[in-house]
This record gives structure tokens, C-alpha cells and sequence, in this order.
């Protein structure tokens, strides 16, 4: 009886290990642009483009996150609870630049955050550390590749 137990414990645990595994590895992505590319954190829900990358005090330099919508419109971003500075970067659904915010600074002010909106219409925003635009030289008008697990 012992040994049942013992091999069903190991084999939920294992389950368990894999299911989150693959969910985690689903919900990342690739964007690149000319050689440099960011292993990007996918927010596809409205619950993960809330949250985005609120708290965080740190981010590797080749990661990001990347707000996926259904369908192109004009999304506002702020930096509400957000911790580290980004380069903030607004596409159409072909991956093609329409906007591009630098160094968004943490917001001061706990109830008084403005908003970045953009002049265009996109699909998806990528936050990237502040800076990596100008150091990777891009411009309104580039295009990103972005991965195809994006689209899924």
C-alpha cells in the first residue's frame, strides 16, 4: 500500500512538473530586430496586460513582455506600480514600429499616473528596458519579428 502511494505521489508531482513547464514555456514568445531579440513575456488576457510588469525591480536585458490584443485600437500604458524604467513600443499586426516611447520612468505620484498614448492604432506593445531602442537603433517604421506562438 505504501509503495502505491509513494509511486502515485511521484507521478502527480511529475504531472505537475511538466503541466507547468509547458503552460510557463506557452506563454512566452520572441520578438527580434536585426540580430537582437527578447525572449518576451506574453500578456494576452486583460488580467495579464493588467498585472504587466508591475513590482518588478529588475529585467534581464534580452527579455521584455509583449501585450497581445485581438484586434488593433489605441492603448493607453502607464507606469503605475511599475518599478524599472522601459522603453515602450507600439506595432501593427505586422510587427511594423507606429510608436515608440523612451524611457518611461517609474511613476512618483501613487494616484496621479498619466497615461502614454499613442498617435496610431496597433495590435501589440512591447515594454523593453529603457534604452534598448536607441541602443538596437529602432525607429518608427522598423519591422520586429515576432514569434509565431504569438498568433496562437
Amino acid at each position: 500500500m505504501r509503495k502505491h502511494f509513494l509511486f502515485l505521489l511521484i507521478f502527480i508531482v511529475v504531472a505537475l512538473i511538466a503541466y507547468f513547464y509547458f503552460i510557463e514555456r506557452s506563454k512566452v514568445g520572441e520578438v527580434c530586430f536585426k540580430g537582437n531579440c527578447y525572449d518576451v513575456e506574453l500578456a494576452k488576457t486583460e488580467a495579464e496586460r493588467e498585472r504587466g510588469l508591475m513590482r518588478r525591480t529588475q529585467m534581464d536585458s534580452d527579455k521584455g513582455m509583449l501585450f497581445v490584443f485581438d484586434s488593433d485600437g489605441i492603448y493607453p500604458f502607464w507606469m503605475k506600480n511599475t518599478l524599472i524604467p522601459l522603453d515602450m513600443i507600439w506595432l501593427d499586426g505586422d510587427g511594423k514600429v507606429v510608436y515608440i516611447y523612451k524611457n518611461a520612468r517609474p511613476c512618483e505620484e501613487e494616484d496621479e499616473c498619466s497615461n502614454i498614448i499613442p498617435p496610431d492604432s496597433a495590435r501589440y506593445v512591447l515594454e523593453i528596458n529603457a534604452g534598448e531602442a536607441d541602443r538596437i537603433g529602432l525607429k518608427e517604421g522598423d519591422e520586429l519579428i515576432l514569434n509565431s506562438k504569438l498568433y496562437e
